[in-house]
Order: structure tokens, then sequence, then C-alpha cells
């Protein structure tokens, strides 16, 4: 196993399916699977993550040492004990990992690199394809994808749970062509690479490479997309978007708050796992059948409040573009609040002009008139 051969960092699409470590699973389980991973656990990684950081610069100027590298290697191991049953990492296997990464950290692993930077200060720059540093370039490739996991990690979760939620929207369409729409609404064709704005998060670092593969539980090959990545958040966000592309999107469960997949059109609201607390063992979609229309299996059935969503998920989106002034968006949103409390209220108001006043337009020109 070699992250340089990418058998650690690369996912195997064929049709709505993708393939991982011998799994296989609907295509988007391992990009939403990461939108689960808890804040605390992401803070533990990246306080990890700091020897590893220390010991990077420090071989990176040649300068390391024994205490630096043992640090690190300590480190690594804790990074792998931290993640073993959390998914998507608990889908590699924690033993075998465990031995790799004792393998890249050892001593001869160490001993390569500095002879490779060496070589390097030397001017001899064509040893990058000379096989001698093989192990070099393994543990120069393996360092910085433990190093910054604690970081993208957050990065990865900064952006990409402020786009599941607006696909978690009760007036989303859950099909390819309007996941496409609200990933267009939300990504700018023409990324920065600023941490301000998280398009840049469209773009993937990868190989892509076709190959005949047999997919577990086949017995007969297929052709496949396998793809390489330099690092786990940009597989992790290169699965999600792949699931978008066929109709596969995270959900939100409103019982137990954690993101499960959806692979249809149909608007289900909870997820099949246990919901926590109940000691009756019952799943969250059991307990939400028993909570009434409201909470049903069919997620927003309300008009006058999938009205207003969409009405202020269209705010956001003008105020994301600058062609809207936060502060009236602010007034724009809580005129249009009022107005669909207003409707729930009132049966001949929600039937009648409810709709015309939840328009942009409307709003806005309601709310110039009332400041001028």
């Amino acid at each position: 196993m070699d992250v340089v051969q990418h058998q650690i960092l690369s996912l195997d699409f064929w049709q709505n399916t993708v393939s991982y470590e011998g799994k296989t699973f609907p295509s988007g389980t391992i990009g939403c699977d990461a939108l689960n991973i808890s804040p605390d656990l992401i803070e533990q990684i990246t306080e990890l993550c700091g020897s590893l950081n220390l010991f990077m610069g420090a071989m990176q100027l040649g300068m390391t040492n024994a205490e630096l590298f043992i640090s690190a290697r300590e480190s690594a191991l804790q990074i792998i004990q931290n993640l073993k049953n959390i998914p998507p990492f608990s889908y590699l296997e924690e033993k075998r990992m465990a031995a790799y990464i004792q393998n890249v950290f050892s001593d001869e692993y160490l001993q390569n690199a500095l002879e490779y930077a060496k070589s390097l200060a030397s001017g001899n720059l064509m040893d990058a394809l000379n096989p001698q540093y093989q192990k070099a370039l393994t543990l120069l490739r393996v360092v910085p994808v433990l190093a910054h996991l604690g970081y993208s990690l957050g990065q990865f979760q900064d952006t990409m749970l402020k786009f599941a939620e607006l696909l978690n929207a009760a007036e989303q369409e859950r099909s390819p062509s309007g996941y496409a729409v609200a990933f267009g609404d939300f990504f700018s064709s023409n990324p920065s690479l600023s941490e301000e704005d998280g398009s840049w998060m469209s773009l993937t670092n990868a190989s892509v490479q076709y190959v005949p593969a047999i997919q577990p539980g086949s017995d007969t090959p297929q052709l496949v997309k396998r793809m390489h990545y330099v690092s786990f958040v940009g597989m992790f966000r290169s699965d999600l978007f792949e699931g978008l592309c066929v109709g596969h999107a995270p959900k939100k469960c409103p019982i137990c708050g954690r993101w499960f997949l959806t692979t249809n059109a149909r608007h289900t609201k909870y997820c099949g796992n246990l919901a926590p607390g109940d000691k009756l063992h019952r799943t969250c979609r059991q307990i939400g059948n028993l909570q009434g229309r409201s909470q049903r299996e069919l997620a927003g059935d309300h008009p006058i409040k999938q009205i207003y969503e969409r009405r202020c998920n269209t705010i956001n989106r003008y105020v994301k573009r600058g062609t809207l002034d936060a502060d009236i968006a602010k007034q724009m949103k809580k005129l249009a609040k009022d107005k669909m409390l207003r409707a729930l209220s009132n049966v001949s108001y929600a039937n009648g002009s409810y709709e015309a006043e939840m328009e942009q337009e409307f709003l806005f020109t309601e709310v110039k008139h009332r400041k001028g």
C-alpha cells in the first residue's frame, strides 16, 4: 500500500456507485459521511497535526532530528487511532494503516529522505525520478497529507456544510438538474483561491485513469473511472459532487441531526439510524412517523413556509453575489417572515396576495418605501 500509488487516496466510480478500499457505496456516501465529523474531533486532529507540521518544516530545511521525527510518528499513529471508528476513515483497516505508518515513519525512510534532500541541494533535480529515492518520496507525500488533515477538514466543513444546508432546503428539487442549479448558485464558475470565497472547493486536484476492475460482489470486469487524489478532503469533495451528478445528495435528519444520503427524488426526511436516547431502539424514521403529519416522510409540505424559505434563499444568494445590500436584505427577510406568519394565521391573505407580496421586487420596493 502506497500513497504514491494512490491506493489510500483513490476512488473508483462506476454508474451511480463508488468503490473504496474494497467496499462499494452509492456515490456521494463518502463525502456525506465527512459532513458528520464532529468539530471537537477536528480540533483534536488539528492539535495532533502540530508536531507533523513541525517535522515537515524541519525536513524541508534539512534540520530535522530524532525527537521531531518520533513525535511526528506518534501523532500520526494517534490520528489513525482517533479516526478508526469515524466514517469515512473507518472504511480503512486500522491495523493495516497503523502498520503502514510505522513503516513509512521508520529510520530507513527518514535516512532516504535526508539523502534525497542533499542530492537535490547539490542540483541533482532528476533524482526525483530515481527509484533509489522511492522511500523518500513516499515519506514526503504522506507527511503533508496527515499534517494538513485537521485544517483541511475544518475548511471542508466551513464551506460544504453551508452548501449541504442549501441542498437540504424544503423547496430544493432533489434531482441532478435541481442540484446543478443549486451548485451554480452556490459556487462561482470563476473561483478565486481566497479563504473568503469557498468556490475554490469546486476545484479538485486529481488525476483520472480508466481501468477495468471487478466490482465487489461481481465476477465480471467493468470499465471504471479511477480518480487519484492528493488529500483526503479533495477525495471527499469529489465523491460528494459525483453523487450530485447522479441524483444523490445529503439530507439532514431532524431527529438525530446527522447527515444521510438520499438516492432518489423523494423528499425523505428521516434517516434509518437508531434514534439517540430511544429506549425502544427505534430508528429516526420510526420516531418521525409517530410525530404527525408535520414531521412525516414528506418534508416541507407546507406551501406557505416553502414560499418564505425560497425567498430567503434567493435573498441570500443576491447578497453573496454582491448585488444586494446586506442591510436591505436583512429587512427584506424580516418583512418576508412577518408576511409568512400573517399568512399562517389568515387564510384569506394566504389565498390572496401573499404569494405576490413575497416576490423579490415587491419586498425590495416595500423596504425602500419604508426607509424613504
